[in-house]
């Protein structure tokens, strides 16, 4: 789907990126530009679109711009014999089938050989959340500590968790992006989309403790730095959040995304109001927002089975 994440092990450019025919070479160009200029997806978002094109490109049995769909059935069965997962074929088959709707929409081909196409189906996973007790022990400190890292730890945990900003929209936000005041971020999510989101009492807190580390910040400064003044990297956001887990929940498997899950499956729990929190998600579908009913239920499965007279297993 549009602005996934995309696996970072395979090399940037396939090797045989550069034995493409020019026409193929200009197609593919044309479109990860439109991706970045028109739909302003990330670079690492290009990056995963490039690999899969050129992929595809290279293993396709006909010209890309004469395929058929079952030369697009061909590739995909070529995927699956290769050993990928399901979901890798998955994104794979994403990627071409975009790629199409853009040449279609552009005269550049009759149809879309990979409308029809599907992918073997993956088995559904759920995304892994904290329970409201892990949640509450990753914030508790025993004093307060004045040293500056970890004042910022505490306020990219505090926006992670408490506002359920994803890696790319926190390493993103800009000191004007943050209204102390009125209480609201304002966030530049996938495919250039804005959303503000409320700012609760101890994300506030936590943010201003960050800023008075900087007095006087310049105009379109990062709000979260590294180095100097320099804007945070996502690599040491993901090192410093499992340093944290590790300190305080003995456990370093926590990861960014985990926390806007754990945002989203807690206020499910308290509220069950589906559209609001994917409007606060900012998801464009809402059957992106609905795998947090399933964590839902699961909760609520939990609470019958250890409260409910009736729930209980006969042991007979």
């Amino acid at each position: 789907r549009p602005g996934a994440r995309w696996r970072r092990s395979a090399p940037a450019r396939p090797v045989n990126e550069q034995q493409q025919d020019p026409a193929t070479a200009r197609a593919i160009g044309a479109y990860l530009t439109h991706l970045e200029t028109a739909r302003r997806y990330t670079a690492n978002t290009l990056d995963g679109y490039r690999r899969e094109l050129h992929r595809y490109a290279a293993l396709l049995e006909t010209d890309v711009l004469a395929a058929q769909p079952h030369h697009v059935t061909a590739f995909v069965s070529r995927l699956h014999r290769q050993g990928l997962k399901p979901r890798s074929i998955q994104r794979a088959l994403s990627a071409v089938r975009s790629f199409y709707a853009h040449l279609l929409a552009h005269n550049r081909v009759d149809a879309n050989p990979a409308a029809s196409v599907r992918a073997p189906k993956a088995d559904r996973t759920l995304p892994k959340a904290l329970d409201t007790d892990q949640a509450a022990a990753l914030f508790t400190t025993a004093e307060a500590d004045p040293d500056p890292r970890t004042l910022r730890d505490l306020a990219m945990l505090e926006l992670l968790y408490g506002c359920g900003l994803r890696l790319s929209e926190l390493v993103g936000l800009d000191v004007e992006d943050v209204d102390l005041s009125a209480g609201i971020v304002r966030v530049l999510g996938k495919g250039g989309k804005q959303r503000q989101v409320p700012l609760g009492r101890l994300a506030r807190a936590a943010t201003r403790a960050w800023l008075a580390q900087h007095p006087e910040p310049l105009p379109g400064e990062p709000l979260f730095t590294g180095t100097g003044r320099r804007r945070i990297s996502p690599r040491t956001v993901q090192q410093r959040v499992k340093k944290t887990a590790r300190e305080r929940l003995a456990d370093d498997s926590l990861h960014p995304h985990m926390l806007r899950h754990s945002y989203a499956t807690h206020l499910l729990e308290s509220s069950g109001d589906l559209r609001a929190i994917q409007e606060l998600l900012g998801h464009s579908d809402i059957a992106t927002t609905q795998v947090y009913t399933h964590l839902d239920f699961q909760h609520l499965a939990k609470t019958y089975d250890r409260a409910h007279p009736r729930a209980g297993r006969s042991k007979s």
